[in-house]
């Protein structure tokens, strides 16, 4: 028998769908086709929030985490679509099945991305280049959709890179091109820098990679606190986490442990649109209905606090769920504190559709 042979580096794939939801809807409603539309809450309902926006309405500035009154104003002729969270759920599950043919090692962030380790992958195709675009081409042809795919050697290098050619990109940042590539991104582009710390660094005459990495690690934590150790790594284009394909099992909710710190508001509530169609689908899925909400958020000191909203009758739907966590989180002091970890979860289940299985246990999807 003989032995597997440990290559130098990882080969990870990042896998992002184009404008998700969007495109389903445009996919099975030929009306919508060539048309700016917007999933997501009504702007005349009340906290009503863009979930995803169409390329045709992003040319407007339309765009996810958007109140959908603001929409409104940027685009008169958005169309506005309610969510179908059972068919996004039943089309990510094909596009998981489809990452299954190459390699089990498949991370999943949310409905519409998911990292992939290929190193060893199934068919024994060595390429990981090759097997992206393969996985490209079967979401073409099987689901009439389209997917973005990054490829490299560490996970946050290839996020980066598969948002370079969207939609329908493949891009590839090889070991011989990391150096470079890291040096000559400008800050706001890595993922960390917000824009709070963005404003931060340009003042401090800080533009792209290459002028941050002229700073010690120190220097670095200095002006920026835990995450200046991650800044130090990450300009180098060094990540070791693996791709982490269990979940663990807890209660009804999602969370987010990012690998950064988020500091200003639009981030953190941006990260919580994307956390918050999670939760809606998982409680439909499970027939549940839940008339508590609670807001996690675990500071950059690894403090964690929680904030809880009730409602007299059980909510499952999106809407709800993201005003909620908006309100919860207007309501917290953020005066210099630093967010590593946010988390949205649902209890109390007063209203209990059906259950198919009793002893079921609900179940929390950590996207990271």
């Amino acid at each position: 028998m003989e032995n597997q042979v440990t290559p130098l580096y990882r080969k990870i794939i990042h896998i992002d769908m184009d404008a998700f939801y969007a495109s389903i809807e445009q996919r099975d409603n030929p009306e919508y086709r060539g048309k700016p539309i917007a999933v997501g809450g009504s702007p005349e309902g009340r906290g009503g929030v863009v979930a995803t926006a169409s390329y045709e309405a992003r040319k407007f500035g339309v765009r996810s985490a958007m109140p959908s009154k603001q929409a409104k104003q940027l685009c008169p002729e958005v169309i506005f679509v309610r969510p179908r969270f059972d068919v996004y759920k039943e089309v990510s599950q094909k596009i998981r099945e489809i990452f299954h043919r190459y390699t089990d090692l498949i991370e999943p962030l949310s409905l519409d991305e998911a990292y992939l380790d290929v190193t060893h992958d199934k068919q024994a195709i060595g390429s990981a280049i090759e097997i992206a675009t393969l996985i490209k081409l079967a979401i073409k042809e099987e689901l009439q959709l389209t997917a973005s795919a990054g490829v490299s050697i560490n996970k946050f290098v290839a996020k980066i890179a598969s948002d370079m050619q969207k939609p329908d990109g493949l891009t590839f940042i090889g070991p011989s091109r990391i150096q470079s590539f890291m040096e000559n991104l400008g800050v706001e582009k890595f993922f960390g820098v917000g824009k709070v710390t963005a404003s931060k660094m340009k003042n401090m005459g800080l533009h792209t990679g290459a002028d941050l990495k002229r700073l010690t690690e120190d220097e670095l934590v200095k002006h920026f606190g835990k995450a200046g150790h991650f800044f130090y790594k990450i300009v180098r284009g060094q990540d070791d986490r693996a791709v982490q394909p269990h979940r663990e099992t807890k209660s009804v909710g999602a969370e987010d442990t990012f690998p950064y710190d988020l500091e200003d508001f639009s981030e953190m509530y941006e990260e919580l649109v994307k956390i918050a169609p999670v939760v809606s689908e998982r409680l439909k899925r499970h027939h549940l209905k839940g008339r508590t909400v609670t807001l996690k958020i675990k500071y950059s000191d690894f403090k964690v606090i929680t904030r809880s909203q009730s409602f007299t009758q059980g909510i499952d739907d999106l809407d709800t769920i993201i005003s909620a966590v908006k309100n919860l989180l207007e309501a917290v002091d953020m005066t210099n504190k630093k967010v590593r970890l946010l988390g949205i979860s649902l209890s109390n289940f007063g209203e209990v559709v059906m259950r198919e299985k009793k002893d079921e246990a609900p179940d929390q999807l950590k996207l990271f």
